[in-house]
């Protein structure tokens, strides 16, 4: 039996994920640095290597902060009118650090919505045949 087939249905995915904690458990770690993810939970032993969530955490915080970083600095420029390098002062930095943020919160519950729908690589099934 692996570790999938093992789910109880205690840990919230998304309160797990934004706090980067074990999916199974919700007591341990899922990551050892800032987007690194341990073997395995230091709590319940689950072991990650079934977490694979690519590129989606990306694409997900490129659009969220995105959304938000450009309706502010739409929202200012219609309030206030800034030069154009006061726009770069704060907004550049506003959404490196908001995108670094929200990074490693979006991988955790990706992974953990992973875990509890048992998610795995696609598999072609091409019959006798293939």
């Amino acid at each position: 039996m692996s570790d999938q087939d093992k789910r109880p249905q205690s840990a919230n995915p998304v309160t797990s994920g934004l706090l980067g904690a074990c999916p199974r458990c919700g007591k341990g770690r899922l990551f050892t640095g800032f987007l690194t993810l341990r073997p395995k939970c230091d709590h319940c032993g689950l072991n990650y290597d079934f977490a694979d969530s690519g590129d989606g955490p990306a694409v997900f915080v490129m659009l969220a902060v995105g959304f938000l970083v450009i309706a502010l600095v739409l929202w200012s420029e219609v309030t206030y009118s800034p030069p154009l390098w006061v726009h770069a002062v704060i907004w550049v930095p506003v959404a490196i650090i908001l995108s670094l943020a929200a990074l490693r919160a979006f991988k955790g519950v990706l992974i953990a919505l992973q875990y509890r729908h048992g998610a795995a690589e696609g598999v072609i099934d091409r019959g006798e045949d293939g």
